[in-house]
């Protein structure tokens, strides 16, 4: 994990090299996600109270499909 990008909106997250973001909704609370991207096409994301605890790695595909989905389940359509 070396490579360093900026992800769109969120609070850079200093540590191991890669440039990890946190969601500007997480409203300091600690309970939310970080995101980084690892190489083209490669996301991770971690645990934000725990940076240096395990980091998943997806596909940009795998987990926009998850988000659109999530997001579709949280907020239907009218």
């Amino acid at each position: 994990m070396n490579p360093s990008k900026t992800v769109t909106a969120g609070t850079p997250c200093s540590g191991d090299g890669v440039r990890w973001h946190k969601s500007s909704y997480s409203g300091g609370s600690g309970n939310c996600v970080e995101i980084a991207l690892a190489r083209p096409g490669q996301i991770l994301v971690r645990d934000s109270k725990i940076s240096g605890g395990a980091v998943l790695s997806f596909p940009v595909a795998a987990l926009t499909a998850f988000l659109t989905v999530a997001v579709q389940e949280e907020h239907p359509p009218a």
